[in-house]
């Protein structure tokens, strides 16, 4: 039977007796508390103060009438934070996977909100930006981001700042800005399976009117899957990948302020293993059936041997350029412009059956361009703050998908590409009734057009031309638009606790079908298929939350109330038809509730420990499949019921010859789902002819951290040198972290992917 819904509860009234309780503490502890700008009187006993700019303008964190989390340049470099890829529960409500099969594409979901299916031709729920431009696709978003300054996550809709596609949240990654003169950083990491990790920025003199800061990293490392002799490449999972950064700024003087940032990462190494997870010894696998050992290859514990016959590789290049003009009008009034161009080469080749045997092989080869133009004038004017804006994005970009099955009885020719045309108009006010309240409010109109042409073949021998269920030349468009509101009240209790409340919306754009296939069908049902628009997803977002600061600014609790309410919501649902075929459906409705903490505390003066705990209750409130609603039997996908992450960071000791540091960092994340398949595995809800989505859940696990290091040795007159220890996954862990389910129709074929092993090694830095 399907699993029974969690309880409903009301989480404003859950809130309020935290709230009350706080601002009497807050009152009665501290009656002299200090003025709200204040600054803690000294760093060393006082958490850091980092600003933000999560509404696009300069505050401080606990400012921010909103669920945020940042982290500082330190943070970055203790917990070697490289990518997007290193954040899965590092804040609450965070969880972050790596695509079946690949590791330069990412499913991020925010509170139980993502998007699962990795084609160009769908777009991702949370919006990535670097240093203030949108990464448009899910390809190619995991990549090296070289001299990271700051992470900002914000957590819900940010549909009013930031616009479509922003329906969960946005992950704001900004790097470090050139400082005029010369001092840089350079490490050497060295690991087990002979992994080498080369990194090193230097900050030129200023010269003139410019100042430049050049970084670049590299790291090669062999695959802990090793291939038998006669499989097609001779390891997997190995990492080969580069990355260069440029910054340069630029000061012409009365206020005008230019910034570029070019970056590039290439990525040229085997894919993630596509173990054989699961297969039912039946139809084309039954014993004495043509591909009937498949079966002997499947195992559902992680494997570090592997076997394979078709080509296993995925490259992916990324190229960014940035343009950041900023003037300062009058000391109060800025108008900023950012002008943004990324492009991607990605490409592919997978054994989809884990095995020597040639069952199932595709590859993707996609070219993406997209370029962007925000225009900004960010103000106050006594008691008001504002930011308004213009916005235009573009893309253009083609995938093409050849597909193989059993040794070439059945060959497919599947190419898609998209087209965005999108603009937007926006603006948010604050305005300050009181010392102590402020109410803020803004509105986003945005408007765009997708289009797609696709085309779709098949054939059962190479020697036979392709017979096109989607000839070539089949197009599609439509435009989309909505307008996103956002309000809130922020009011001041005293110096040491803000509360708020907040109402926002965002949506996700909606757009066509570019994999759907079904050769049981007609060239016109497939045609009519692929021209017929799924609709936009909508969210409305009620938060309620407080930040707050106790024991003289030595530690930070907050905490964040949400409901979120989701319409026609877009559901990927996996045919395992045809071409390996995908479908987008607006399934209905859904609503989300949670609860997040966070805790950053210094327990004694060296010593931090900082804590974040997540609790999510997903249900759909309707789920339409084939006309029927199956809200009870539908399982809601990434969204783990808790996850927590606590990491203590800790200065043993200081002497002359420099300090002993140490870091303990451990993320736990509950079971979940990774397909929205049905949840009853037997009964009069159960369709033997579905997946279910036991098959393919990922069981709840934890990773611990490790790391000791040797820091602030001085090197001479000018420099410091740090030596450090780590070890990742310090317990092993061997959990399945996602999955293809080819469902019965291809017995339950179900490929996976696993947690990588324990790696330990040291690195050397210094710093001048």
């Amino acid at each position: 039977m399907p699993t029974e819904k969690r309880g409903s509860w009301r989480p404003w009234a859950a809130l309020l007796p935290m709230l009350v309780s706080l601002g009497v503490h807050a009152q009665t502890a501290d009656t002299d508390a200090e003025a709200p700008d204040a600054e803690p009187a000294s760093d060393a006993v006082t958490l850091e103060n980092i600003e933000v700019t999560a509404q696009r303008r300069v505050q401080r964190l606990q400012d921010v009438p909103g669920a945020v989390s940042a982290l500082s340049r330190d943070q970055i470099e203790m917990r070697g934070v490289d990518g997007i890829d290193n954040l899965n529960a590092v804040v609450p409500g965070l969880q972050i996977s790596k695509t079946p099969s690949n590791s330069t594409i990412s499913q991020v979901s925010i509170r139980g909100v993502t998007q699962i299916n990795p084609a160009i031709y769908w777009d991702p729920a949370v919006g990535i930006y670097v240093d203030g431009v949108y990464i448009g696709k899910a390809q190619g978003s995991i990549f090296d981001i070289v001299d990271l300054s700051r992470i900002e996550v914000l957590r819900g809709p940010q549909g009013t700042l930031y616009g479509r596609n922003t329906l969960a949240g946005a992950i704001n990654l900004v790097t470090r800005s050139p400082s005029g003169v010369f001092g840089g950083t350079a490490s050497l990491e060295i690991g087990d399976y002979n992994a080498f990790v080369q990194r090193a920025n230097v900050d030129l003199p200023r010269m003139g009117i410019v100042s430049v800061s050049l970084g670049a990293r590299s790291e090669r490392r062999d695959g802990w899957v090793d291939t038998t002799r006669t499989s097609s490449r001779n390891e997997l999972n190995d990492r080969h990948n580069d990355g260069f950064r440029l910054a340069a700024d630029f000061d012409f003087g009365a206020g005008v302020l230019g910034e570029y940032r070019f970056d590039h990462s290439n990525v040229n190494q085997s894919n993630n293993y596509t173990q054989l997870y699961r297969i039912s010894a039946e139809g084309a696998f039954a014993p004495d059936a043509p591909f009937g050992a498949l079966p002997s290859f499947a195992s559902q514990d992680r494997e570090t041997t592997a076997n394979v016959d078709a080509p296993s590789f995925e490259r992916s290049e990324v190229q960014g350029h940035s343009f950041t003009l900023s003037w300062d009008l009058d000391g109060n009034h800025t108008l900023k412009s950012i002008s943004g161009y990324r492009r991607l080469d990605w490409n592919d080749s997978l054994d989809l059956d884990g095995s020597p045997l040639p069952v199932a092989f595709t590859q993707r080869h996609t070219d993406y361009d997209q370029w962007s133009e925000d225009l900004q004038l960010i103000g106050q004017t006594g008691a008001w703050n504002y930011v308004g804006g213009l916005y235009y994005f573009g893309d253009d970009g083609q995938t093409n998908n050849p597909q193989l099955f059993f040794g070439g009885g059945a060959d497919f020719d599947s190419r898609y590409a998209t087209k965005t045309s999108a603009w937007a108009a926006y603006g948010q006010v604050d305005f300050a009734a009181t010392d102590a309240l402020t109410l803020s409010a803004g509105l986003r109109y945005t408007r765009e057009k997708k289009e797609l042409d696709r085309a779709f073949g098949v054939r059962q021998s190479p020697t036979d031309p392709y017979f096109y269920l989607i000839p070539e030349g089949t197009h599609a468009e439509d435009t989309f638009s909505d307008t996103t509101p956002t309000v809130s009240i922020a009011y001041r209790l005293n110096a040491d606790v803000n509360l708020y409340a907040r109402y926002a919306e965002g949506f996700k754009s909606g757009g066509f079908n570019g994999e759907f296939s079904d050769p049981n069908a007609t060239p016109e049902a497939n045609i009519a298929e692929t021209r017929t628009p799924f609709k936009p997803e909508r969210q409305r977002s009620f938060e309620i939350g407080a930040k707050t600061r106790f024991g003289g600014g030595r530690g930070q609790f907050n905490v964040a109330v949400f409901q979120n309410d989701l319409k026609d919501l877009q559901a990927s649902i996996f045919l395992g038809s045809g071409a390996a075929a995908t479908v987008i459906r607006n399934a209905g409705e859904a609503t989300v509730r949670g609860v997040e903490l966070e805790l950053a505390l210094i327990v004694v003066e060296g010593t931090q420990l900082r804590a974040n705990y997540a609790y999510l209750d997903p249900e759909y409130d309707k789920f339409i499949d084939a006309g029927v609603n199956q809200a009870d039997n539908r399982a809601f996908v990434h969204a783990p019921e808790n996850t927590f992450n606590l990491v203590l960071d800790s200065e043993l000791m200081r002497r002359d010859w420099g300090a002993l540091r140490a870091m303990v960092d451990y993320a736990y994340t509950d079971a979940f789902f990774t397909y929205p398949y049905q949840l009853a595995s037997s009964g009069p809800d159960y369709n033997p002819n579905a997946q279910i989505a036991a098959n393919s859940e990922v069981d709840a696990h934890g990773i611990l951290n490790l790391r000791l290091a040797v820091a602030d040795v001085p090197l001479g007159e000018r420099g410091t040198g740090e030596l450090a220890l780590w070890c990742r996954n310090a317990l092993d862990d061997d959990t399945a972290t996602n999955f293809i389910d080819f469902g019965p129709g291809f017995s339950n074929l179900t490929v996976a992917n696993f947690e990588d092993p324990r790696t330990f090694g040291i690195t050397g830095i210094v710093r001048w």
